[in-house]
């Protein structure tokens, strides 16, 4: 039982780390203000946004990976 429990919290962590490393991190999108005459053509950022990198995300990888095997180990 006790490795159920904790495998359940690991895959949890780990996906609230996974969630929480771009939206902490920094800002998603390079947003310019620029006057209201001059709109950009899209809302698309230039280049991806800060976090979703997997050398950055890799711990919450690890914890998911982890808390899977307890919970195959547990059943």
């Amino acid at each position: 039982m006790l490795t159920i429990l904790l495998g359940a919290v690991l895959m949890f962590g780990g996906l609230l780390f996974v969630a929480a490393q771009p939206i902490f991190r920094a800002r998603l999108s390079s947003v310019r203000r620029t006057s209201a005459a001059t709109p950009e053509p899209t809302l698309e950022p230039a280049k991806p946004g800060a976090g979703f990198s997997l050398k950055e995300i890799w711990p919450g990888l690890a914890m998911i990976v982890v808390g899977g095997i307890l919970l195959l180990a547990g059943w």
